[in-house]
């Protein structure tokens, strides 16, 4: 691997890369800093390229927000509504069947499913939204819950996580979401997101859930109050965990969007679109031990999750069909991409579109 630098500290970085060496937070850091986007970029498409090839991956999927009513109140989220605060609302079980009855049409292999913490809603709720699913999509991939509502869920009932995915699992459920990770730094939580979990807690239902067999994601909420020590200190804890289970699929780093949100005043402006393709690159090169790093269109664009795609990236993610939460922060892009879209994205940029499950399994490759 020949790489050509503006940016002299790269070439430390670069050589590590080449031998196969693991990166450290210094690494992280000077990745981070330096001006030359491009040569950041080069290295990562290199990992990339290493792994994946000319493969890109994408999933037809449908997004259900069950409810935006949640107790936590957190500073950087503009969805949230406390309870009986104006626009709030809950979808009833028959709602959510609609839904993903809706999306069997289009072949959907994945239904993804999070929502604030609702002081009413408990296990038997989701146990039977589950079982509902399970029976009016068979065969559909149930991706649902983030770790802070798994979390939610075990101190509401005073039952360990092992048992409450344990019994979300037998009533259907099949991965967990990355969401809720924000960014791990207790500094940080404290400012943005004081009542939700800590990083910690994060990170122990995630290995719980990889020793009991799910398979899960990984995110990362950057661009707003964090240092780039931080973040390089939050990708490093994933790595560690990766190390120790293997159970992550996909790093999924969410760019902030500060519209409509308490911390708007504070951080006026939502991320570039060099912040955007360094923190995917700058991924790429630390999850040494993720086979996946996803684009999540929604939040940067497609034009720039197509661009990222020589930045590391190799996943775009899906359909989605409908989300939510980045409208409500003053996303702009579409509620959905058709599978047509999606395909005409990756072979623009010369790569080779995959359709796959939520776990990877391939779906279909030979498109015409």
């Amino acid at each position: 691997m020949d790489f050509w630098f503006v940016d002299d500290r790269l070439e430390a970085v670069a050589g590590k890369v080449r031998n196969g060496e693991r990166l450290g937070l210094e690494d992280g850091v000077i990745l981070f800093r330096s001006p030359d986007l491009i040569g950041v970029g080069q290295l990562a498409d290199a990992v990339r390229r290493k792994k994946h090839g000319d493969r890109v991956y994408f999933v037809v999927n449908r997004h259900i927000n069950h409810t935006n009513i949640c107790v936590n109140g957190c500073r950087f989220c503009a969805f949230g509504k406390e309870p009986g605060e104006p626009g709030g609302y809950v979808m009833s079980l028959d709602e959510i069947e609609a839904r993903a009855r809706e999306s069997w049409a289009l072949g959907i292999s994945e239904v993804h499913v999070v929502g604030g913490l609702h002081p009413d809603l408990n296990l038997d709720y989701y146990r039977e939204m589950l079982t509902r699913l399970r029976n009016t999509v068979p065969g559909v991939i149930i991706q649902a819950l983030t770790a802070v509502e798994v979390d939610y869920l075990a101190g509401l009932h005073g039952l360990e996580l092992e048992d409450v995915l344990t019994e979300l699992r037998a009533a259907g459920l099949d991965s967990l979401p990355g969401g809720g990770a924000e960014v791990f730094a207790p500094r940080v939580r404290e400012s943005v997101c004081p009542k939700k979990i800590s990083g910690a807690r994060w990170l122990a239902v995630h290995e719980t859930a990889h020793r009991l067999g799910i398979r899960t994601n990984a995110t990362m909420l950057y661009g707003h109050v964090e240092t780039l020590e931080e973040r390089v200190e939050h990708l490093l804890q994933l790595r560690e965990l990766q190390d120790r289970t293997g159970g992550f699929q996909a790093f999924i780093p969410l760019a902030f969007h500060p519209w409509n949100t308490a911390l708007e005043p504070e951080v006026p402006a939502g991320t570039t679109g060099y912040d955007d393709l360094k923190m995917l690159a700058v991924a790429r090169l630390m999850l040494d031990n993720f086979d996946h790093i996803k684009a999540f269109w929604v939040m940067i664009g497609p034009k720039l999750a197509q661009i990222s795609l020589n930045f590391g990236v190799n996943d775009i993610d899906g359909t989605v069909v409908e989300e939510r939460i980045t409208r409500a922060a003053g996303g702009q892009t579409a509620h959905g991409l058709e599978r047509g879209e999606l395909l005409r994205l990756i072979r623009a940029a010369g790569r080779v579109p995959v359709e796959r499950d939520t776990l990877y399994n391939v779906v279909r490759e030979d498109f015409a």
